[in-house]
């Protein structure tokens, strides 16, 4: 998704309230994207009806990706062969592992949706990320595969060892 492409400055939000109001409600995309000053995040301000619009559209797309995935397997088989074009990264996954990719992330959209939030599945993409960095690099996936032995449990942070 794109941003908006109005932009002020927080200093103009909070000085200028009524001006930056009405480039909100002159902005396209009904979104303004607000700079703030050093290391802090910007944000975007948006009105409430353009929230309940794109969280209807995720919603709903959440809503049919599912049907469609438990309508049968070969519409799981073929997510499963067409995710390589939606995210290239998956391509270093076993095949085992991006199902295993496809039916979570399912599950974890529709999980997500019903609390209205995109964190969870977020995190998993990210997690999925990770396991498929670690097929990419075969050094590190021999290494991560070698027999260890087991140390036992590991002390809690700030715990004196023996």
């Amino acid at each position: 998704m794109s941003i908006a492409a109005s932009e002020i400055n927080f200093s103009d939000l909070s000085n200028k309230p009524a001006d930056s109001v009405r480039k909100l409600q002159e902005s396209p995309s009904r979104t303004l994207l607000v700079h703030r000053r050093g290391d802090e995040e910007d944000l975007v301000l948006t009105t409430a009806s353009r929230a309940r619009e794109v969280r209807e559209v995720v919603s709903t797309t959440t809503a049919l990706f599912v049907a469609l995935m438990q309508h049968s397997e070969s519409v799981r088989d073929l997510v499963t062969d067409v995710m390589p074009t939606a995210l290239p990264w998956v391509r270093f996954l076993p095949r085992e592992d991006m199902q295993a990719f496809v039916v979570e992330l399912v599950d974890t959209l529709q999980a997500a949706d019903s609390l209205g939030t995109p964190a969870p599945v977020t995190q998993l993409i990210t997690q999925w990320q990770h396991t498929a960095e670690v097929h990419a690099d075969p050094r590190l996936l021999a290494i991560l595969r070698q027999d260890g032995e087991d140390l036992g449990d590991v002390p809690a942070p700030g715990a004196a060892t023996a």
